[in-house]
């Protein structure tokens, strides 16, 4: 296999101290003091989060998946991809990504593939995610579901939205979410040799 004509490297500066600032249930907050290449020395405030996955469902109709919910940060009801926390100590990306699309929309999916994977804000934060690929989406019956939703599923709209009019929505600035936007375009551009270039969906994080 022949290299990549652009990729990341891993690479760790000398932390010479580290101050935590806060610690909560999702995320931390500490103080790294970094040495720099050029001998200098800089703080760096780093959110330690323990990332998440989302699921870019999309139907034979060429329709994806997508979920409502209020995000009180920006104040705003939000358009988005089923998604959640990789908060399940042991659990593979690819099962926290197949009970979150159940959890969140009632839906299970045939195939799987890798979409993409993302650092969300890599000047402050590690979170990363994952995001999947699902092809065959299926309705599961509600006396067929094992769980019980949470109170922020529960109150979830769900609806399909044509692949089109997601992108479309995208360049007209109507959705907002990081996740949403970069998962939607990349299953568009993806789409063209009909998905044959994406990984499966085992493939290591790089």
């Amino acid at each position: 296999m022949t290299d990549p004509p652009i990729a990341d490297v891993p690479a760790c500066w000398q932390v010479l101290s580290t101050t935590m600032r806060y610690a909560g249930s999702v995320f931390s907050v500490r103080t790294d003091r970094v040495a720099m290449q050029d001998g200098e020395v800089a703080d760096r405030d780093v959110v330690r989060h323990p990332g998440a996955v989302a699921v870019v469902a999309i139907d034979g109709g060429e329709r994806v998946l997508m979920v409502r919910q209020y995000r009180h940060p920006v104040s705003r009801l939000l358009w988005e991809l089923p998604a959640g926390l990789r908060d399940v100590d042991g659990e593979p990306p690819l099962a926290t990504a197949k009970r979150e699309l159940l959890e969140e929309t009632g839906y299970r999916a045939s195939g799987w593939l890798t979409l993409v994977d993302f650092f969300t804000s890599p000047g402050m934060s590690n979170e990363r995610i994952r995001i999947f690929l699902a092809r065959g989406p299926t309705e599961v019956p509600m006396a067929d579901r094992d769980f019980a939703p949470r109170h922020e599923e529960a109150s979830m709209q769900v609806a399909w939205v044509p692949l089109e009019d997601a992108v479309r929505g995208i360049f007209a600035g109507h959705l907002h979410n990081p996740t949403a936007v970069v998962g939607i375009l990349s299953a568009y551009a993806a789409r063209s040799d009909g998905f044959a270039t994406l990984r499966s969906a085992d493939a290591p994080e790089g």
